[in-house]
């Protein structure tokens, strides 16, 4: 009776993956999150992936499309065990160079991402190992079991079995665990002491205390979106933070944390919107931010005639081209090193972060800050410029209905939500009602320019089903466009329109 079928040898295939990349995933702890075999294989990925492909993840799984990612590379790597099983079973030898290249390929993907260092060889190199001595000890028990002339039929090859499965249960739950306990372990605020900013400004009372379901006047940190590259969130401590400058210009430098926090800080109440959010969608906040002025920054650096833009580059290997003329206009772009009075959390960028009002986030916000560099579009481009974006990203016009809800009962109610115009401000909120005329909305308070606007309307709502258009005006008066366009190259236009159903 022969033990080592198929299906025996898959089972035992499946459990050296799981086990190897479970040991390549606790070898990362030591040497560094980027160089997991399953973080390094996620942003390989993620850099090949098409823009459509990419826009449709965030609006499918939005900031769950990084776990739904890992979770398809974990499906990916069984399946590939489950075929390096039959295939040690067929040859003696094929299965074991499938797994050792997973390994070592996953191992030289670490090696040449941003954040490498000499040891992101290593877990890669520890799950080739592990896994190829988990196949070759199981699937040649089996064949050994095959081979014996006198061997009883049942319990070894029941035993090896169970063994099997346990090593699927065991590499699978430990890969779970892991990546449950070790990921949350980086996504804290690390105490550091702020220091005073030199200028602040003050929040008005919101509407949110009036109106139910109103998107609150500042965005709690623990709701702030957040959308980026990066699978594993960089670890960088303070103490070891460098920013460079360099690029075209005089004056090249580099300042650690403590003579950034030495410069002039201010606080500014900013709006962030991602490129990727579309019509009435959740990827915009609004918090207060601390930092330094980067035209302080630019100025020092003192930056060549020819110099266009400003390349800023992330430990993530994210890179953000943002027009020079905008960091030196007067705006508030800022090296922000807080976020609502606290030092930033490290999904939020820490040690520091880039944010430009005004700007989409692809080409004004990036977050774990290392380097700045001078320079001319057509001498680099940053990365999402690269696979089709716009090159300039200036915010759009745009407006969020919040309240009602899709189902109400009849009577009086409130039309709510908030609009934004990143540095242009919003002097005018309308609102339609199925094909009636616009109607001006109250405004809550202005913060100021570079901040959303709150608004309502009060409503006398009648049985039926109802749509609910709005559209903002911004501060020049230029009104929001009706044109219907998808996010890609340089975000979504279009009036958001929500269909509710009156009892």
């Amino acid at each position: 009776m022969e033990r080592l079928t198929k299906s025996t040898a898959g089972v035992w295939g499946l459990a050296a993956a799981l086990v190897g990349v479970l040991a390549g995933q606790v070898t990362s702890i030591f040497t560094g999150p980027s160089s997991s075999p399953m973080d390094a294989v996620g942003g390989f990925v993620i850099d090949l992936t098409p823009p459509p492909v990419k826009d449709w993840a965030v609006a499918t799984f939005g900031t769950g499309d990084k776990a739904f990612l890992l979770f398809v590379i974990a499906v990916a790597v069984a399946v590939l065990g489950w075929l390096a099983g039959i295939l040690q079973r067929r040859t003696g030898w094929a299965g074991s160079v499938l797994l050792a290249g997973l390994g070592i390929g996953s191992g030289l993907i670490a090696a040449t991402r941003a954040a490498s260092s000499p040891t992101s060889l290593v877990p890669g190199m520890m799950a080739a190992l592990v896994a190829v001595l988990v196949l070759r000890w199981g699937v040649g028990r089996l064949r050994a079991l095959d081979g014996a002339a006198n061997a009883s039929v049942g319990e070894p090859s029941r035993r090896l079995l169970m063994i099997g499965g346990a090593g699927v249960a065991i590499g699978g739950l430990g890969l779970a665990a892991v990546e449950g306990v070790v990921r949350p372990t980086a996504v804290g605020r690390p105490p550091i002491d702020l220091p005073t900013p030199v200028s602040t400004s003050s929040l008005p009372p919101g509407l949110e205390s009036e109106i139910t379901g109103l998107t609150p006047l500042r965005t709690p940190i623990e709701d702030f979106y957040r959308i980026d590259i990066a699978l594993s969130v960089p670890r960088r401590e303070a103490e070891d933070w460098e920013l460079v400058i360099d690029g075209m210009v005089r004056n090249p430098f580099t300042i650690t944390f403590d003579e950034l926090l030495a410069m002039p800080m201010v606080e500014r109440d900013v709006t962030l919107t991602c490129v990727s959010n579309p019509i009435g969608g959740p990827y915009v906040g609004s918090t207060r931010w601390q930092g330094v002025l980067v035209a302080d920054i630019i100025r020092r650096a003192d930056p060549e005639a020819r110099v266009e833009q400003v390349l800023s580059s992330g430990a993530d290997g994210f890179t953000a081209s943002t027009p020079l003329g905008v960091m030196l206009d007067g705006r508030d772009a800022m090296i922000a090193v807080a976020m609502d009075g606290q030092p930033l959390p490290r999904v939020h960028g820490f040690p520091a972060r880039l944010l430009t009002p005004g700007l989409y986030g692809y080409v004004g916000a990036t977050k774990w800050l290392e380097k700045l560099t001078l320079t001319t579009f057509a001498e680099s481009q940053a990365y999402w410029t690269r696979r089709g974006w716009g090159e300039q990203g200036p915010v759009k016009t745009a407006t969020r209905i919040d309240v009602p809800g899709n189902d109400l009962s009849a009577g009086d109610t409130t039309i709510a939500g908030i609009a934004w115009a990143t540095h242009r401000g919003i002097s005018k909120v309308e609102v339609r009602v199925d094909q009636g005329p616009w109607q001006e909305a109250t405004l809550g308070e202005e913060v100021n320019a570079d901040y959303w606007r709150q608004w309502s309307l009060p409503w006398a709502a009648t049985s039926g089903t109802h749509q609910i258009t709005a559209r903002a005006i911004d501060g020049a008066g230029d009104v929001q466009t009706d044109a219907i366009q998808d996010v890609v190259p340089d975000g979504p236009t279009g009036y958001h329109v929500r269909t509710v159903q009156v009892g």
